[in-house]
């Protein structure tokens, strides 16, 4: 950001734009990250939408969008720096949710092996033979998975249409 820039800026806005600065941006955690995407986001809109409503209103007096535009220079240009701003911080909210992400993916596979390794050790006591409900289970899938017939498809979709015929008929009321 240029010096001209930086005097168009209040203090607030500059402490608010100091706190998007990647060195601070990695020093904060998720929450952090998040509470500062909100309040960057906010002043994007707040500018944005002055920006916009500013040069509507002059379109009559300039005669053209062009000349109403450079009208509202200064709001366009803090419009732009927090732009800039929010992308550096949703950039880092982005890396940060995905780090987060894999670590609780690492985390829950690792229990899942934990567990995993648990069972295996119940099995090898009962002689490493697999139990009846293993077995049961997986004919179940097949079983469930024959269901699926054409007889049984057209019976579906006759059913399903009686009940869209019969809701028609009940709204047509």
């Amino acid at each position: 950001m240029n010096q001209s820039t930086r005097k168009m800026l209040n203090s607030s806005e500059r402490q608010l734009l100091r706190e998007t600065e990647p060195a601070k941006l990695r020093k904060a955690d998720e929450d952090e990250l998040v509470e500062l995407h909100r309040r960057v986001r906010r002043a994007r809109t707040k500018y944005a939408t002055l920006y916009r409503r500013r040069a509507s209103a002059q379109v009559k007096k300039h005669g053209t969008r062009a000349m109403a535009s450079k009208a509202n220079k200064r709001t366009s240009v803090k419009a732009e720096v927090f732009e800039d701003a929010l992308a550096r911080v949703s950039r880092r909210l982005a890396k940060k949710a995905a780090a987060e992400a894999d670590q609780l993916r690492e985390e829950r596979l690792a229990a899942a092996r934990a567990a995993k390794r648990g069972g295996g050790k119940r099995s090898k006591t009962s002689g490493g033979k697999r139990g009846k409900s293993d077995k049961g289970g997986k004919k179940l899938a097949r079983e469930k998975k024959q269901l699926r017939t054409p007889e049984r498809k057209r019976a579906a979709a006759s059913s399903r249409a009686a009940t869209r015929r019969k809701q028609a008929k009940r709204n047509s009321r």
